[in-house]
């Protein structure tokens, strides 16, 4: 369904006369070292929202150099309950500017103004989550063979390059940030060049927070001006990336030189398995928001149903009238739930895979259009049947609002169509067998799997890929060990 009002053309802003926002560099904002800025685009209308610094080499130097120099002032003397009291306040700051975050968040990233006001509260969550965990984390005592104490410690990696992407511009910066916060680390944090303006905001709450300067810096540009030179940087110790495959493949290989520690939260083509004993009811509405939520934007994405074929045409016209109730338009709307593409370059990739599927053979039930909503980068949320295991749109992600339903005939069959991807990320199981599904959720290669849901994310919970879909866990008690050095001390009592 369209919504009414994302057919009226907004009035253009005049970006222009706004100053360009600077980096965030040792507590202060800076242009950048070469006085290029570049425009930040509202997804919604096509037009500039904003200008940013557009960083270089210098910039990712002068940001390293800082967050280096933060290691050895005050807060290398903040204590764990010091840490934690900093990260408790910027969960409260989050909230006390929870509406005018979920507005930028809204405007920058396209999200409907509801998700992005979920987002927001996740942030702050998130920050919350870490700062009770600062106490909880440490080191142990283990008994050896010598005649003495042996213990270890969690002492921070050091400087921490943050790299993340434009699908959760501000939930996914918490992910990162807070655990490298709670582990005493400093951190350089490079949002994505379309969605950095709630990553400056967030770098303004931890300075009123207490967080010293230069210990949270925001470095913006694009990735090979000023990505690539801070992964390479000689004092960056440790670098999390989220995003594409192939350019955590890149970013892998340049960090390789210099041994940093690495974890990669990388790209999906997640699966719901749908047994003939599903709950159709609950099932089919779940995976319709589990692929058209974001506008498909997300690496956890359900975005291959693979269905028993005792229900499969009851599935697909069960999801599709799903998908064609779905009110897509204007992200300031309440009513909206499912706003626009992040930009033209990535409607034309969602455009093109459906072209792709059609050309060979697939089905399109519905969906797959682009209405003219004034400039914005809109694709009708789209569901293909009859897709093939050797075709695109099942093998490769799309990153938009495509779903791709695919029979199958037996349990075996289940799983090898599960695991006949390059990727494996999450996925769910939809029975009310639970031996089924304890069997499956051992058979099915992905590292977050739902059974009878498609939830993939708590704070609480590790978070995290096989294959080609990335190294390492994020949140829960897992990410600390990616942001802390283990030491191990023997002390003879001889």
């Amino acid at each position: 369904m369209v919504s009414p009002k994302a057919e009226k053309k907004p009035a253009r802003k005049t970006a222009v006369a706004r100053p360009a926002l600077g980096h965030w560099i040792g507590g202060k904002e800076r242009p950048s070292i070469s006085g290029q800025t570049f425009p930040v685009v509202n997804p919604a209308t096509g037009l500039d929202m904003a200008a940013v610094a557009r960083g270089q080499a210098a910039d990712a130097d002068a940001a390293a150099k800082a967050a280096d120099a933060a290691l050895r002032g005050p807060w290398s003397k903040f204590s764990p309950r010091q840490r934690a009291r900093a990260l408790f306040e910027i969960a409260r700051l989050i909230r006390a500017n929870a509406e005018s975050l979920a507005e930028l968040e809204s405007q920058n990233a396209g999200k409907p103004i509801g998700e992005a006001r979920g987002e927001v509260e996740a942030a702050a969550g998130c920050f919350e989550y870490y700062a009770g965990a600062v106490s909880k984390f440490f080191g142990e005592t283990i008994p050896v063979g010598a005649s003495g104490l042996d213990f270890t410690l969690r002492e921070p990696v050091g400087v921490c390059a943050l790299i993340t992407p434009w699908n959760y511009p501000l939930v996914i910066a918490s992910w990162k940030l807070a655990p490298a916060l709670a582990c005493a680390n400093a951190a350089v944090l490079k949002p994505a060049e379309a969605t950095p303006l709630t990553a400056l905001r967030l770098a303004r709450i931890c300075a009123e927070a207490g967080v010293p300067e230069g210990v949270v810096n925001v470095l913006t540009g694009f990735g090979p001006e000023a990505g690539e030179p801070l992964v390479k940087h000689p004092l960056v110790r440790k670098v999390s990336f989220t995003g594409s495959t192939a350019v955590g493949r890149h970013l892998m290989a340049l960090a390789a030189p210099s041994l940093k520690r690495v974890s990669l939260e990388l790209g999906g083509k997640s699966p719901s398995l749908v047994f003939d004993d599903a709950d159709l009811d609950r099932c089919a509405p779940d995976a319709a928001g589990a692929v058209f939520s974001n506008a498909g934007q997300d690496c956890c994405a359900r975005s291959r149903a693979l269905v028993h074929e005792k229900i499969y045409d009851d599935f697909v016209e069960k999801v599709a009238a799903c998908a064609k109730k779905l009110r897509v338009g204007d992200p300031r709307d309440p009513k909206t739930e499912m706003g626009p593409l992040i930009s033209q370059r990535q409607k034309d990739r969602v455009l093109g895979y459906v072209a792709a599927g059609k050309e060979e053979g697939a089905e399109l039930v519905c969906g797959g259009a682009a209405p003219d909503f004034g400039g914005g980068f809109f694709v009708t949320p789209a569901v293909f049947a009859g897709v093939a295991p050797r075709m695109r749109v099942f093998q490769e992600e799309i990153f938009g609002p495509v779903l791709c339903a695919t029979p199958f005939k037996t349990e075996d069959e289940a799983v090898a169509l599960a695991n006949g991807t390059d990727y494996g990320l999450s996925g769910s199981i939809w029975t009310r067998d639970v031996g089924r599904a304890l069997r499956l959720a051992r058979r099915v290669q992905s590292g977050v799997l739902s059974i009878n849901s498609s939830s993939s994310v708590h704070i609480e919970a590790p978070f995290g890929g096989f294959k080609a879909s990335g190294l390492g866990r994020e949140l829960g008690m897992k990410a600390l060990e990616l942001y802390s050095e283990v030491k191990n001390v023997f002390i003879s009592d001889r």
